[in-house]
């Protein structure tokens, strides 16, 4: 890959999830009956990887999967999307990533991760993915890997001219080298509670007030607020809000990762803030509405 030819590059996670439906979420100490199951391919790594390349751009996943079947399938999934997996380790003797995930009938879900093989990556890993690290790339980050994976990928790729993107999920305290690395920060109303130490995010004008907090330690600060909208802001001053796309909703498993990949596909193309959100909102809106 060359500087002529850019990509997104996630640096991330890969897991094999198993998905059950059931009428509730069990609370602890019940059991609930479900409806169905179903396996799936993710990782908030694999899952934003797969939506820039579906985005129409270059993709690349730098990764660790187990030599197990769980692994296999995952790259086979990566390569069937046309994410590039040259930079994806396989692990001997070390098990893949997976999580299981609980949805109720409203389509919400819980879900608890297994890391794995995820958690080895690191030097090694940047060594290796040394050429995906150059101007034009953006790089993509999530916290389902350690965060000083994370600092080593995103020191690489500032360090070649590139762009960084964080999606803070799920919440965790971000280390000063990592955040200081970081050119646009995503999170959900959550995450940006806990990063802004604020009050709750449930309103598209909580949702501003947050970013416009963040945004005096990020360049860019995006908080998704869920049924609400989405809320940016920019150090220089400029903000805005996208309202949500009403939709029927099937489930929001992925809509974040969905949002992500979008967005990242459309600033590697040179769109604006704005224009990049509002089409990483209307793919997400698509997402939850359809699960295609």
């Amino acid at each position: 890959m060359t500087a002529s030819n850019p990509a997104v590059v996630v640096f991330g996670s890969l897991h094999y999830d198993i998905i059950v439906k059931g009428p509730a979420r069990p609370r602890k100490g019940e059991t609930v009956t479900g409806s169905a199951w179903n396996p799936a391919c993710g990782g908030k790594g694999g899952n934003q990887a797969v939506s820039a390349a579906k985005a129409g751009v270059r993709s690349a996943m730098i990764g660790a999967v187990g030599d197990d079947d769980f692994g296999h399938t995952l790259l086979d999934n990566l390569a069937a999307n046309a994410v590039e997996l040259d930079h994806v380790r396989v692990i001997e003797g070390a098990a893949s990533g997976m999580s299981v995930a609980i949805f109720d009938a409203e389509g919400d879900y819980g879900a608890v991760i297994v890391s794995g093989s995820n958690l080895q990556l690191g030097q090694s890993d940047v060594a290796q993915g040394a050429p995906l690290f150059h101007a034009g790339n953006i790089l993509v980050l999530q916290n389902e890997v350690p965060d000083a994976a994370n600092v080593l990928a995103a020191s690489a790729m500032k360090n070649a001219g590139g762009r960084v993107v964080l999606n803070a999920a799920p919440a965790r305290d971000l280390s000063p080298e990592l955040s200081g690395l970081i050119d646009v920060l995503v999170v959900n109303a959550v995450e940006a509670e806990a990063l802004a130490g604020g009050g709750e995010v449930e309103t598209l004008e909580d949702a501003i007030t947050t970013a416009q907090v963040l945004a005096q330690s990020f360049p860019v600060a995006v908080v998704t607020a869920g049924g609400e909208g989405v809320a940016f802001a920019e150090q220089g001053g400029n903000k805005g809000t996208i309202p949500a796309i009403k939709v029927k909703l099937v489930s929001t498993h992925g809509a974040g990762d969905e949002f992500i990949g979008v967005l990242a596909a459309q600033m590697l193309q040179g769109e604006s803030v704005t224009t990049a959100l509002s089409a990483a909102n209307q793919a997400a809106a698509l997402l939850v509405s359809s699960q295609r």
